[in-house]
């Protein structure tokens, strides 16, 4: 008998924002749930659950059409911390059973597996364990797919091929027959540029994609990461490179009351507070500061300013001050900053005019600021203000879950 040896187990919890007001609120459970940005007319759902998507409601699905199409259909605003909590729950429900190699979203989670669970029988049977788990610590209604695969991209994929609450494999014993459903643009880290090159080079579909040589990968990407994506598609274990940060940064779609250059200002200059209140959490400098905002009729404005190192909110906001108002903002419709150029603090050398005595020390400047940040943590949000606020505040600013990015608890109380 044939024994099949998997590397990874992939964790992807279904139609997550959706399940999560299903678990709150047991009267939604078997029915068509909306999420939405906020409870009024014109917005979209930024999740679904699986009784709405078998109505044709999806991301971007605007509540009346949503309406029409499932006229039982409820909405459920998204609330940010509520799913974050969630998150910190269901990595504890499947650490009962197998420690997290990694969480790559907030309902996205990878295993390493090694030694006898490696095993396809075995490794299948700790998935199992670990759905009960999250069943039993978590809630009934947070439903989750599986798939376990040689590399974690197989393994990824293998856990789109059942959903919702199922669980498959992929292994080069299968492949690529096993993935005959998939259109190249299904796959992860293919999008639409990507899959147009492709079949200008003559690659039309998973088998000839499959067949393709890493060397012949890594010009098609012009780089080494095409050469790691087709190892990976072939079953290769490779190890995902080591990243550091180099930017953090806040963006908003700004509300009725705010789309205008005053409002647009001062939400700005709330997004660059919370930014720097996350560069001082992660223990960074910042070299690089990035001013953008979007305008009616497409029209985008940016301002790039190259700084002295700082984390330092009173700094920031002096330079804020100085350069928003060369963007001239007309008619404004979002608005974003940046801060870039990110050096850990234990690498920073300190200027001649700092009052600090060394490299990670702490001056009088970062211990005020640090003051304000402990007071709102412990007091709540805006107890200590910089001076200004928007007369209007969209809730979760700059504390919005986002692609890759998990917001620490600590963010929703800045």
């Amino acid at each position: 008998m044939q024994v099949i040896n998997v590397n990874y187990l992939f964790l992807d919890m279904n139609s997550y924002f959706a399940s999560v007001a299903q678990q709150e609120e047991a009267c939604l459970r078997g029915r068509p749930v909306g999420i939405v940005t906020t409870d009024k007319r014109g917005a979209c759902c930024i999740a679904a659950s699986y009784e709405a998507k078998r109505f044709g409601i999806g991301v971007g699905t605007r509540r009346e059409e949503a309406k029409e199409l499932c006229p039982d259909i409820e909405f459920r605003e998204a609330k940010h911390d509520l799913y974050v909590d969630y998150h910190h729950q269901i990595i504890e429900a499947i650490e009962q059973v197998h420690p997290i190699q990694k969480a790559h979203s907030v309902d996205e989670f990878s295993i390493r597996l090694l030694g006898t669970a490696r095993d396809l029988q075995t490794a299948m049977q700790i998935g199992e364990e670990m759905r009960h788990s999250i069943a039993r610590h978590v809630g009934v209604a947070m439903r989750c797919s599986i798939g376990l695969g040689s590399s974690k991209l197989l393994a990824k994929m293998a856990g789109e091929m059942k959903k919702p609450d199922g669980m498959e494999w992929l292994t080069p014993e299968v492949m690529p027959q096993k993935l005959a459903q998939f259109k190249l643009g299904d796959l992860p880290g293919i999008g639409k540029r990507m899959e147009k090159r492709l079949i200008n080079a003559g690659i039309a579909n998973i088998k000839q994609l499959y067949e393709l040589q890493p060397k012949h990968a890594r010009k098609l990407w012009n780089g080494v990461t095409g050469e790691r994506f087709i190892l990976a598609l072939q079953g290769h274990d490779i190890p995902d490179p080591e990243t550091t940060p180099h930017s953090l940064g806040h963006g908003q779609i700004l509300t009725t009351g705010n789309r205008n250059p005053e409002g647009a200002r001062l939400v700005a200059r709330r997004l660059l507070i919370k930014a720097a209140t996350r560069l001082r959490r992660g223990e960074f400098f910042a070299n690089h500061l990035y001013l953008s905002g979007k305008c009616e009729i497409n029209k985008r404005r940016s301002r790039s300013i190259s700084i002295q190192a700082t984390q330092d909110s009173f700094q920031l906001l002096n330079l804020f001050a100085q350069n928003w108002p060369q963007l001239g903002l007309e008619k404004p419709m979002s608005v974003g900053i940046m801060l870039g150029g990110l050096t850990h603090e234990s690498q920073h050398t300190a200027d001649l005019f700092e009052d600090r005595t060394a490299s990670g020390k702490t001056n009088t400047r970062k211990q005020l600021c640090s003051a304000v940040d402990a007071l709102n943590q412990k007091f709540g949000q805006d107890t200590i203000i910089y001076g200004e606020k928007p007369k209007t505040i969209t809730k979760y600013s700059g504390a919005k879950i986002a692609f890759g990015r998990i917001p620490l608890k600590e963010e929703f109380r800045d």
